[in-house]
């Protein structure tokens, strides 16, 4: 069994990857720590896990008897961890903060989309950084044009995410008052997630220059992320399909189909699914995901089960919540 301990266990992403892994196989949990519930239910916090687990929040973090380490911690945290922490040589180490998402050579952790780099995670990489949700949803509906060095024009996106992507913690724009009935727009152009998808999308096609244009979405709902990504595309429908299709052929996640994607054909799920469009010479890119699933937990799961060798989908195989 893969022993399996968590830092910052109370937030949102912690949870939904409490409850992947009480489900796994393979995986025992160890321990969860949170400084602010040390010592209380996991179900006091996470309550939805009642009947699947009977644990404490630890105050401790005993790293030489794990054997993955998930950091669930606000974004600064996980380096500070770190730091401050004598980590063995051994410790796999998935992190789902921003904290070494930028492979800039001062770290060893290697970007965590196994759409892209599944054979650098599963041949030797012992840390791997989680990509970001809104990230993880561009970047799967670019990675093939990139592939075939077919991004040249301006990649406009427009995505929007529910409210769960805000975290746990009580904020103006995530109150249920304001965020009910309502959408709004926010760090247009200027989004954090957009040096990671750059990274990616360099690291296919190296001649990559153009902008990329994102406006980010607050959603009146509670998960899920749909992008909308146009560019100019001259190559015909049928060729590009072929790309998307020829891309994924052996990735367990991420499905091309004929019907535009709704939120909920995802929601609860490790899928992805594409829909491509071409109307003259646009091509429209519709990609959904689950922002706590493929965006967070689900992808963090993945990226375990390709550091110790398991099948991907071993313990991703969940139903889908459509009404």
């Amino acid at each position: 069994m893969i022993r399996a301990g968590i830092i910052g266990g109370a937030g949102y992403t912690a949870g939904e990857l409490l409850r992947l892994l009480v489900n796994h196989p393979d995986v025992e949990i160890s321990w969860i720590h949170s400084t602010s519930n040390a010592g209380n239910p996991v179900t006091s916090v996470h309550q939805g896990l009642i009947g699947e687990i009977d644990m404490k929040f630890s105050s401790d973090t005993d790293l030489d008897n794990i054997d993955v380490l998930f950091c669930c911690t606000p974004h600064g945290d996980t380096r500070k961890f770190m730091d401050s922490h004598t980590v063995p040589d051994e410790l796999r180490i998935v992190d789902l903060s921003t904290d070494y998402r930028i492979e800039d050579g001062t770290h060893d952790f290697v970007y965590g989309l196994p759409e892209l780099n599944r054979k650098r995670i599963v041949r030797g990489a012992k840390h791997v950084a989680n990509p970001g949700c809104f990230a993880t949803a561009i970047q799967l509906a670019l990675l093939p044009l990139a592939k075939n060095l077919m991004l040249n024009s301006t990649i406009h996106v427009t995505a929007i995410t529910g409210s769960t992507g805000a975290g746990v913690k009580p904020s103006a724009t995530s109150h249920y008052s304001w965020r009910n009935d309502n959408v709004s727009i926010y760090k247009p152009f200027r989004h954090q997630h957009l040096a990671e998808i750059r990274q990616s999308l360099s690291q296919l096609q190296q001649s990559f220059k153009a902008d990329i244009d994102f406006i980010p979405v607050r959603g009146c709902f509670s998960r899920g992320i749909m992008a909308i990504l146009y560019l100019d595309c001259p190559v015909s429908l049928d060729q590009i399909k072929k790309l998307y299709e020829e891309y994924y052929d052996d990735h367990n996640f991420t499905f091309i189909t004929d019907k535009a994607p709704d939120l909920k054909d995802v929601v609860n799920t490790n899928k992805c699914i594409i829909h491509l469009e071409k109307v003259d010479n646009k091509l429209l890119i519709t990609s959904v995901i689950d922002n706590l699933v493929k965006g967070a937990s689900g992808q963090a799961v993945h990226n375990m089960n390709l550091l110790f060798g398991l099948h991907e989908r071993i313990g991703l195989q969940l139903k889908p919540s459509a009404f």
